[in-house]
């Protein structure tokens, strides 16, 4: 066990029960304070796993108000810490509130040392546990620099990008509005041989479609009204790089024409120009249009489907990168806070499962934003559900209580199926619901039963 991990913080006030329990702790790194603010300037210079503390501390140290302030306190500042409180005798009431602040355990006075020992023991176990499972999480979410996801979806999309980035294919990355396909595509040039050439970016939908033309090929002085000097296209600007052309579902069908020609033959004519310029460049392209849809509608041509799309990516929805809003909360928290200067620690369990339950239509765009938005709005040190303003997001939606619960119960049951491999005895089990019930809720989120159910 390392040196922070044997690291035991004991406040108490009483000098002869720190004598005691000194020496029964003998073997570990034990720090002693008698009030809270020595507590909390322990807790800083120490970074203690564990904490056992008296709930009864100066100068209220007949009754708890002061304790309780200090599970809190230490808390904010090192949320994974395991405070184990001392009650009085008979005292459930405090020692269940203790529970419900966030302490991990409690043991009563008079102290039994034997029991006291085996509970200080497996909190020590539990955090080191916990320690290796959040250092696990860690690595498994920095799959790519920049991206943020530890689900399988996100490492099965992350394990495609450093599969093609190597090669000069063209690829598409498809996927709903906010997941992320810019920050994929910077991953495939930064991945690439053209890592030290330039990285262009064009948004097809956000430009008129008379100057879109001009702002991909570039023009001549003259060319129009207003040319004033010759000016190269984004496509030139971006050769021996990378280009990314976003949102290539809203580019015109007529400029899609021209598009194709330079797939074909790899030249650019700038508008009113004769003369073909060779452009050695990486395209990328990202929509979260339906193209086969729309070369149905006669909206995009098939030919060019077929040059953009050499390698596909699909990118999940947050809804499907299951324990990733979580970890992605916590980042954004963290890059917030530190923005505006924030002293915010984290959210409230509550919180946090509100958080986990929300749909989030607008993907991870619409997460940033609403954690950005609570770290500046937060009173307290810690993000409470009221800051989240969940009526505000996506459009006015409502966190109406009966939706929350049934995203989250359904969520709840496709995470079951899938752990479980389709066995319904064990899905109930882990549900805690009984065979019939489990059957009820298959069909009330209309969820298929596995083919050979149990």
């Amino acid at each position: 066990m390392s040196e922070w991990q044997r690291r035991l913080l004991i406040v108490e006030d009483d000098v002869g029960l720190q004598r005691q329990l000194r020496w029964s702790f003998e073997d570990y790194d034990v720090v002693m304070a008698g009030d809270r603010a020595a507590a909390l300037s322990l807790l800083r210079s120490h970074e203690p796993a564990v904490v056992l503390q008296d709930l009864g501390l100066p100068p209220d140290a007949a009754g708890t108000t002061e304790g309780f302030a200090t599970i809190t306190d230490i808390l904010q500042q090192a949320p994974h810490t395991k405070i184990i409180v001392v009650t009085g005798n008979g005292d459930r009431d405090n020692a269940v509130k203790s529970i419900g602040c966030g302490a991990y355990d409690f043991c009563s006075k008079p102290l039994d040392l034997d029991v006291l020992r085996l509970i200080v023991d497996r909190a020590f176990r539990v955090y080191e546990l916990e320690a290796e499972n959040r250092q696990l999480k860690s690595q498994s979410a920095a799959t790519l620099d920049g991206i943020i996801g530890s689900s399988e979806v996100m490492r099965a999309a992350c394990r495609l990008v450093e599969k093609v980035s190597p090669s000069n294919a063209t690829v598409l990355l498809l996927g709903e509005t906010g997941t992320g396909k810019e920050l994929f595509a910077r991953a495939v040039h930064r991945l690439s041989k053209r890592r030290d050439g330039p990285f262009v970016a064009i948004n097809c939908a956000a430009i008129p479609e008379p100057l879109l033309e001009a702002e991909l090929f570039g023009y001549e002085k003259g060319a129009y009204t207003g040319a004033h000097k010759q000016t190269k296209g984004k496509i030139e600007l971006a050769a021996d790089g990378s280009l990314l052309l976003d949102e290539i579902g809203d580019m015109p069908v007529a400029l899609q024409a021209k598009l194709l020609r330079f797939f074909q033959q790899r030249v650019v004519e700038r508008i009113g120009g004769r003369e073909l310029i060779p452009v050695d460049v990486r395209v990328i392209c990202a929509t979260h249009q339906d193209l086969h849809a729309l070369i149905r509608a006669g909206r995009f041509r098939e030919d060019l489907f077929y040059r953009v799309s050499e390698v596909s990516i699909l990118l999940p929805p947050l809804r499907d990168r299951v324990g990733d809003v979580a970890l992605l909360a916590r980042y954004f928290l963290e890059q917030a806070a530190s923005r505006h200067g924030r002293n915010i620690h984290g959210f409230t369990p509550k919180a946090l499962k509100a958080i986990e339950a929300y749909p989030w239509r607008g993907n991870v765009r619409e997460l940033e934003n609403a954690v950005n938005s609570a770290v500046i709005m937060a009173e307290g040190k810690q993000i409470g559900v009221e800051e989240l303003h969940f009526g505000a997001i996506s459009g006015g939606d409502a966190l109406n209580l009966h939706e929350v619960r049934a995203v989250a119960e359904k969520r709840a049951i496709e995470r079951a199926l899938s752990q479980a491999g389709g066995n319904l005895t064990r899905v109930a089990d882990l549900l805690g619901v009984s065979r019939p019930t489990l059957y009820d809720l298959l069909d009330k989120y209309d969820l298929k039963k596995p083919a050979h159910a149990d």
